[in-house]
């Protein structure tokens, strides 16, 4: 489990101040979502109470907002988060292979992160890269023309950049 420290409770709290006073707006709330998200990498339960408090709005409101857009989450991810696209394109050209391939190396479903924190595992409709299809995204990086040994390669790979720190 992640620590939730204080001090970025304290960040968080300090970024709200600019709409505090100010009409409700939705997108107000999401700029807090995506600030909360960046200090903890997720949104963890505390910084959507602070988020409540602060901003006087409701938990439950703040819950439907962050449950209704994909890009929050609502537990911690991995330092790697692996979005699988399984547009035509892809899908065509054999993502499902590849997506089977992750399931099958990092031994996690889509939706799931490795126990050490490393791996987060996707799906995605299109990433836009149908040319080079069938593609993943690993953070904001798009590999393509991949297959299962260019897959496990990829994970090795990311395996070894962590652990050398």
């Amino acid at each position: 489990m992640i620590d939730i420290q204080p001090e970025k409770l304290g960040e968080l709290r300090q970024f709200i101040t600019q709409f505090q006073g100010k009409p409700y707006f939705e997108s107000n709330l999401i700029a807090v979502l995506h600030k909360a998200q960046a200090l903890f990498g997720y949104l963890p339960r505390e910084a959507m109470d602070t988020i409540a408090e602060a901003m006087n709005i409701p938990t439950a409101h703040i819950w439907g907002v962050a449950t209704f857009y994909h890009y929050f989450n609502l537990k911690p991810i991995g330092k790697f988060v692996i979005s699988v696209c399984l547009g035509t394109a892809c899908y065509v050209k054999g993502a499902q292979e590849v997506l089977d391939t992750l399931r099958n190396e990092l031994h996690i479903k889509v939706g799931e992160t490795t126990p050490d924190m490393l791996f987060t595992l996707q799906e995605a409709r299109c990433l836009g890269a149908c040319g080079i299809a069938p593609v993943i995204m690993i953070n904001d990086k798009i590999y393509g023309e991949l297959n299962s040994k260019k897959v496990v390669d990829l994970i090795n790979q990311m395996r070894k950049s962590a652990a050398k720190g």
